[in-house]
């Protein structure tokens, strides 16, 4: 039977996910509109995580942190249930969520998750975007 690999994971030809090594929480890291994000298969599901915007430095012209930070504590009211959002040390804005993945975890259920996830998303990247809390363009880390 062959495989084929797909990130931390081989494909097994009837869908079936299977870690390529011993880490007991692979990972598939991906770009969303030019954010890093990461989703961990864990054994209580699939952890979702991105990195959805950066505080302006104070060093940056024209940036506005006062308007970035009450985007950023009004943010979490709006966030659905079981998500959540958290303040990195280097001014980073993580929103994080988890979804379940019936075992054996399979790709399509593993790819649905992940387009289940950027989809919604994407209304809280317009809004902190919309407040003048981006992503700054080319810094994708992923």
């Amino acid at each position: 039977m062959e495989t084929i690999a797909l990130g931390p994971f081989a494909v097994t030809p009837d869908g079936a996910l299977a870690p390529l090594a011993a880490d007991p929480a692979p990972a598939l890291r991906f770009a969303w509109r030019g954010r890093a994000c990461r989703a961990e298969v864990a054994a209580d599901g699939l952890r979702l995580a991105a990195d959805a915007a950066r505080i302006p430095s104070t060093a940056e012209p024209g940036a506005d942190r006062r308007r970035a930070f009450a985007a950023v504590a009004r943010l979490p009211a709006h966030l659905p249930s079981g998500w959540r959002a958290r303040l990195l040390p280097d001014h980073r804005l993580r929103l994080e969520a988890s979804a379940p993945l019936a075992a054996p975890a399979n790709a399509t259920a593993l790819v649905a998750s992940l387009v289940r996830f950027v989809l919604a998303l994407d209304p809280y990247l317009d809004s902190l975007e919309a407040a003048g809390v981006a992503w700054p363009p080319g810094t994708s880390r992923t």
